[in-house]
């Protein structure tokens, strides 16, 4: 039985997972605690995560959004989405979310109905200590999409 929930204390006991999708813990110590942290189960099995932050009146962003590797692309990720456009619908007009330019990411988020935003350059660069690479591409820049709830 799938069960989303939202995690009010303790979210860094989550931290394996928030790092699937953020991988240095300084930067989601950013957010983590401003932002609202929803965990998915199945039977009783945790499978993802999502924080999602306010960011303006109206506007909220899913700052971090994961799922296991061995539990990825069979709908969790896609639950936690329609969750979320639900959880927020009645106060939200606008959802965003900033990821790397990957192949990997992105096609997921266009699926999920969101579209092209705008575009912070060198994003990854400036902001990690270190270079991250994910379907084989070094992220450089901060691909914002949005969708209208």
């Amino acid at each position: 039985m799938i069960e989303i929930r939202p995690i009010s204390g303790h979210k860094k006991q989550y931290l394996d997972l928030l790092l699937l999708a953020d991988e240095q813990e300084s930067m989601i110590d950013h957010y983590l605690e401003r932002g609202e942290m929803f965990v998915l189960s199945d039977n009783d099995e945790v499978k993802g995560s999502c924080v999602v932050t306010r960011e303006g009146e109206g506007v909220y962003e899913i700052k971090n959004l994961a799922v296991e590797p061995k539990y990825q692309r069979q709908g969790y990720g896609r639950r936690l989405m329609a969750f979320i456009a639900e959880h927020y619908k009645d106060r939200c007009h606008t959802l965003l979310v900033g990821t790397g330019d990957s192949p990997l990411t992105l096609p997921f988020y266009v699926r999920c109905g969101f579209t092209y935003s705008h575009r912070i350059p060198d994003f990854f660069t400036d902001h990690y200590d270190h270079p991250i690479f994910e379907g084989g591409r070094q992220l450089k820049d901060m691909v914002y999409l949005k969708k209208s709830l």
